[in-house]
């Protein structure tokens, strides 16, 4: 699902992700990383509007909940929402000069466009919050088992072909690749079921982040009008991420490869397209060939977890002479290697110095949850082992209603400058680190029912 801007990052899945886990650095992915949340993860994560919303088990269509989005955006009001929709056939008409400039003929942007309606469920999944939210390491339990490490074993060997061709031509190590599609789509079984016109189409016309669709819808007709996929397989997510490895419309234009050469960038149904295309977004955004996504570390007792910061990059050296030490024992193979320490669960949890992949995976989706799940998950399919020290399972994830108690009490001590919305990005953690300082607590800047209960007084 790739994005840019904050709807830019590229995987809606991330977004919800990203919301529902914490852990990224703008919570509400599905409005600020743009594409698609996977039905797969849309089951995971999603609030109850967007539940509301899902398919209903007897086949009827589900409908709009008809009420005010939860971002309070003036686009998102439930009568702005309906002024859109109402005008809907004028937007869509309206971008036809746009499309002519894109070299789409005037015969193909009617036949994709005659008979199009806006969908309005989209709007309770762009502002779904989520009331509980899972942990990392249940999130981690989901999509690293198994069932569908074994999926992904075969995948490997039924596509050796193509996997050897990919890595010598990208240098993009193919359990990375096996991976994203193990946990973006479960190896082509949920990709997502949503017309990827209609949907973009919606989200161009009707709600808070037309600029970027009416681009993304735009694209999805070139596309189209080029004849690299038929309509019937641009479907996928809400937010309009398509394929087994979930491309935005934009994504496809600027990475997807023609590798059988048979004419066409066929992401869906081709796996030889499939693999290098996603092997090339990869590559583009920065891959190292040779080197790992990271490594788990043991944090030493009294360390200081201001240092766990994504801005804050040292030598794998210069953390051990700080006291963190390889999870296994083994000595760390390349000392000169610059990385970041993340703790996701806080001083209680494992420790993870992250490497040039790991960011580029989060270029992929921005939470680092599901960056460490596809390296976690690469590793696995390599024949790794299991993560060496365990999660602090005793913790619980605190509710909406908690996150924003929190962030609140945080405000009035004078320690988070921001608004209150239930999401923790990068700023609450901040925050939160800084006030577990003033306590003379591990300044992890993890959300525990603990620390709010200190921030509580009690």
């Amino acid at each position: 699902m790739r994005r840019g801007g904050p709807l830019a990052n590229r995987r809606t899945g991330a977004a919800i992700v990203a919301a529902a886990l914490l852990l990224c650095s703008e919570a509400h992915a599905q409005s600020s990383s743009g594409g698609g949340p996977l039905g797969f993860l849309d089951n995971l994560f999603t609030g109850p509007k967007a539940q509301a919303a899902a398919p209903s088990g007897n086949g009827a269509a589900p409908s709009w909940s008809g009420e005010d989005g939860s971002s309070g955006h003036p686009l998102m009001t439930a009568s702005a929402i309906r002024e859109a929709a109402a005008n809907f056939d004028n937007c869509v008409a309206s971008m036809w000069p746009d499309a002519a400039r894109r070299g789409i003929s005037q015969e193909n942007f009617e036949r994709f466009t005659t008979g199009l309606s806006p969908d309005l469920r989209l709007m309770d999944l762009m502002d779904s919050q989520p009331e509980f939210t899972k942990s990392i390491w249940d999130y981690l339990d989901i999509l690293v088992n198994d069932n569908r490490l074994a999926k992904g074993r075969e995948i490997l060997v039924k596509y050796k072909p193509q996997f050897d061709a990919v890595e010598k031509a990208y240098g993009v190590d193919r359990y990375a690749i096996a991976a994203i599609w193990g946990i973006e789509s479960n190896y082509s079984t949920q990709m997502g079921d949503r017309s990827v016109v209609q949907s973009t189409a919606t989200l161009a016309c009707v709600g808070r982040r037309q600029a970027y669709f009416k681009d993304e819808f735009l694209t999805a007709l070139e596309i189209l009008n080029h004849g690299d996929l038929r309509p019937e397989q641009m479907r996928g997510s809400w937010a309009g991420a398509f394929g087994p490895t979930q491309f935005m419309p934009t994504a496809f234009k600027r990475y997807a490869v023609d590798a059988d050469g048979d004419g066409r960038r066929d992401v869906v149904d081709d796996p030889a397209d499939l693999i290098a295309s996603t092997a090339n977004n990869l590559k583009q955004d920065g891959w190292q060939t040779g080197q790992t996504w990271g490594y788990e570390v043991v944090v030493p007792q009294g360390f200081n977890y201001m240092l766990a910061d994504r801005a804050k990059m040292m030598t794998i050296a210069q953390w051990e002479h700080l006291g963190l030490k390889h999870a296994d024992g083994k000595p760390f193979p390349h000392p000169s290697e610059k990385a970041y320490l993340l703790a996701p669960a806080g001083a209680e949890g494992p420790g993870f110095l992250m490497l040039q992949n790991f960011r580029v995976i989060m270029k992929y989706n921005p939470a680092e949850a599901y960056a460490l799940g596809i390296g976690h998950f690469a590793d696995r399919l390599r024949g790794g082992a299991p993560f060496v020290q365990p999660w602090p399972r005793q913790e619980r994830e605190l509710s909406r209603a908690e996150r924003l108690e929190l962030q609140q009490l945080l405000v009035q001590r004078g320690f988070y400058r921001g608004t209150p919305d239930g999401q923790f990005g990068g700023e609450t953690r901040q925050a939160l680190r800084s006030f577990q300082a003033s306590i003379g607590s591990p300044a992890d800047g993890f959300a525990s029912s603990g620390v709010l209960e200190q921030l509580r007084g009690h």
